[in-house]
């Protein structure tokens, strides 16, 4: 026992933590492809080879996001309840993106004429912005406090959702996602595509730097990390700045793939940031503390959490195992 939170409890919150971790390693490239495809391809023929890159993934990416969703409302219905019921306008629009991505991949294909296929690659490309956009968002909000009343009730107004510190939160996801995918394409591309790629990512390296500083400052005046938990704040602030740091220098050595790392750890860096703050919260509450929704309060029985990590033992080795022969087997750069 941990206080009034059992390990069990304990262990699924940290399991919710590493399936967005894993969702944001995945899907966050993804999405940087996503938006690069519009920005960076100046052809359909570069395009073509930019939505290649991932067309094997996507799909199983996105699952993460699922995953998680459905880890919680296992384990946690009472944070699930107040999340998708409070944020449900932004979790909308986020549906909207993945809906719109997912189809992208089928209509453009299918689009004879270059007019058409170029309709959906703006689709493409702006969708590919909204999902990592409005999750950032969310994410943000939520570790700032929403107006929770004593029954864990949550009555939000556009204004509590929409803020300084949300959007900033919302665009640091989204350049976030877009270094990630330029990292990708380096590693994943050849020619001219694979060049343009680093040299992008030399130049946002520079706005990522400026956003960190600036997300601090707002996390600092907008939360109550920097007072709960002081010294997890600080040092992971200053791993995802070490991180991001590493990831810059790796671009401009031509490291490829310890720039990738590099960004993909930052993701980790971010929802242990969360997470960590949040403890033993799940949602923060901005009428009263007394409100927020604690850990202790919010899960499942014993038995369901106890029947959850058996099943969760014997399936992930699988689960894994095909995702990385998935990796492996697309593993050629694509030249273009």
């Amino acid at each position: 026992m941990f206080g009034d939170i059992s390990f069990l409890q304990l262990l699924w919150f940290a399991l919710i933590g590493v399936l967005f971790s894993g969702f944001f390693i995945l899907e966050g490239f993804d999405f940087g492809v996503g938006m690069l495809h519009l920005l960076m391809g100046k052809n359909e023929k570069e395009r073509d080879a930019i939505q290649l890159s991932i067309g094997h993934v996507w799909d199983a990416n996105q699952v993460w996001l699922l995953t998680a969703g459905g880890a919680m409302f296992a384990s946690y219905p009472y944070w699930y309840a107040a999340l998708f019921s409070g944020f449900y306008l932004i979790l909308f629009l986020v549906l909207v993106g993945l809906i719109l991505r997912g189809v992208s991949f089928i209509f453009r294909a299918k689009m004879p004429t270059s007019r058409g296929k170029r309709i959906w690659d703006f689709i493409f490309g702006i969708s590919s912005f909204m999902a990592p956009f409005f999750l950032g968002v969310l994410f943000t909000a939520m570790v700032r406090g929403m107006p929770i009343d004593e029954k864990g009730n949550m009555v939000a107004g556009f204004f509590d959702y929409i803020d300084f510190f949300s959007l900033v939160g919302g665009v640091a996801v989204t350049v976030l996602c877009l270094l990630h995918g330029l990292n990708y394409l380096a590693l994943k591309m050849d020619g001219d595509l694979r060049m343009r790629a680093k040299d992008w990512a030399r130049k946002l390296y520079l706005v990522l730097f400026v956003g960190l500083v600036l997300f601090s400052v707002l996390l600092f005046f907008s939360t109550d990390f920097f007072f709960l938990r002081p010294i997890s704040t600080i040092s992971s602030l200053l791993i995802i700045v070490a991180l991001s740091l590493w990831a810059a220098l790796s671009v401009y050595n031509g490291k490829e793939g310890k720039a990738f790392i590099a960004s993909s750890l930052s993701f980790v860096s971010l929802v242990l940031l969360l997470f960590v703050g949040l403890f033993p919260r799940v949602m923060v509450s901005s009428i009263a503390p007394e409100n927020s929704i604690l850990i202790a309060n919010a899960s499942s029985s014993e038995y369901t959490l106890l029947v959850m990590t058996i099943v969760t033992v014997c399936l992930l080795p699988f689960v894994l195992g095909y995702q990385i022969f998935a990796y492996y087997s697309f593993s050629e750069r694509i030249k273009c």
